[in-house]
């Protein structure tokens, strides 16, 4: 059964979900549940291990242990047979090891420790929330009760959640917000130049709408990722890596349509439902199934969310996050040094207009669909499983195998 909407949208810091907040939350956890403790010590595996460094798992690691001293170790050989985000913390007392837990970053920020029930760390993780696990469910459901999705998060979650929700919109609009009226260079080594402001500035060069349109939904994705990036407040749609186009295009629509914040938090519920779906039965994590289930995921919620937004019907929201979904399977997670720069933040762009373009399909092609998106949720995970290890958020592939840096 699948958990809140608060575990896809989470406030918190970037650049990455897996790779900084979900072990932030572990050693806090950890913290908490050993008071007693004097020392740490962190051994990261898999891809939290090979990118820990470009992400920077190991220096939140030892701010979130502090002012205890603590050790992070990178062990890069050893298998993950659960997941590649895993991680095990030691606790100390006058030099002994007095526990030993092992963890795992599942996406979005969520972790999971081994052998326990989520119910004892997650706050919002119990499983009873939403009782139904597909799409073609959920619709049957909402069809013969006569509601939309946002009435069936609300049937659920109670209307505290639009609260929630709403704090949720508010401090994406931020995020744009700094991230346009901010330049400079991004931290890392690769100097990767902030453009979000410099894209936002030409909006007017081309009097076409088309045109103005593009540079608007990209500016603002380029912000949010920009501040990802940059180690800023985003929130998560359904992850760090992805956090700029849910935002960009939501914020588009309401800035150029008029659309009310009532309707915006709506069509952010809807766009939840798709984004848990794909966390449920499948994965929103780039190192268990390459970027398309973080990009992928984050255009299929943000194409839902357009079509609710619009007040389209079930089949033409369904057929637009299959359309944003299926045109991303095999989309390969290569970050340069390990970074969430390059090619992330431009995916984040790409795959705003991309969620904007399935709108319009959904439009006029709802009714001649073969696929559900149930089946595309299966076929992501499938593909996933299959890519090369090197091609999934490790770095030893694609764009990063072969840029230099200089």
């Amino acid at each position: 059964m699948m958990q809140s909407l608060r575990e896809i949208y989470k406030i918190g810091r970037g650049p990455s979900s897996s790779h900084t907040m979900g072990p932030e939350r572990a050693v806090l956890i950890m913290r908490e549940r050993f008071p007693e403790a004097d020392e740490f010590i962190v051994t990261l595996y898999g891809s939290l291990a090979l990118t820990g460094k470009g992400h920077g798992t190991d220096q939140v690691i030892i701010q979130t242990a502090a002012p205890l001293p603590c050790t992070v170790k990178l062990d890069t050989a050893s298998a993950c047979p659960v997941h590649p985000n895993t991680m095990d913390i030691e606790v100390l007392k006058s030099g002994k090891q007095v526990a030993k837990k092992r963890i795992y970053s599942v996406g979005g920020g969520t972790i999971e420790f081994d052998g326990e029930p989520s119910e004892l760390y997650e706050k919002y993780a119990d499983d009873s929330i939403y009782p139904l696990n597909s799409f073609n469910e959920i619709s049957e459901y909402c069809k013969a009760n006569n509601i939309r999705l946002w009435q069936y998060a609300e049937q659920y979650e109670g209307k505290e959640i639009f609260d929630y929700l709403s704090e949720v919109w508010e401090k994406m609009k931020q995020s744009i917000h700094e991230g346009l009226t901010t330049a400079g260079t991004l931290p890392g080594g690769l100097k990767t130049q902030r453009r979000a402001q410099m894209l936002y500035n030409q909006r007017h060069i081309d009097e076409s709408a088309q045109t103005r349109e593009n540079r608007l939904v990209c500016s603002y994705a380029f912000a949010t990722s920009e501040q990802n990036a940059a180690g800023g407040i985003i929130v998560t749609a359904p992850t760090c890596g992805a956090c700029g186009v849910v935002p960009s295009v939501l914020n588009y629509m309401q800035e150029s349509r008029g659309f009310t914040d009532k309707q915006i938090v709506r069509a952010l519920a809807a766009g939840g439902i798709i984004g848990n779906l794909i966390k449920k039965n499948a994965s929103i994590s780039g190192a268990e199934c390459g970027c398309q289930a973080e990009i992928g995921s984050a255009c299929s919620m943000a194409a839902a969310a357009l079509a609710e937004l619009f007040e389209m019907g079930l089949g033409q929201i369904e057929y637009a996050a299959e359309v944003a979904m299926e045109h991303h399977l095999g989309l390969t997670c290569d970050p340069i040094a390990g970074l969430v720069q390059i090619p992330c933040i431009e995916r984040n762009a790409v795959a705003a207009m991309r969620a904007i373009n399935a709108l319009s399909l959904a439009n006029f092609l709802a009714d001649t669909r073969k696929i559900s998106f149930d089946i595309i949720v299966k076929t992501m995970y499938n593909t996933g499983k299959d890519l090369l290890n090197s091609y999934r958020e490790t770095s030893s592939g694609g764009l990063a195998k072969y840029y230099e840096l200089k």
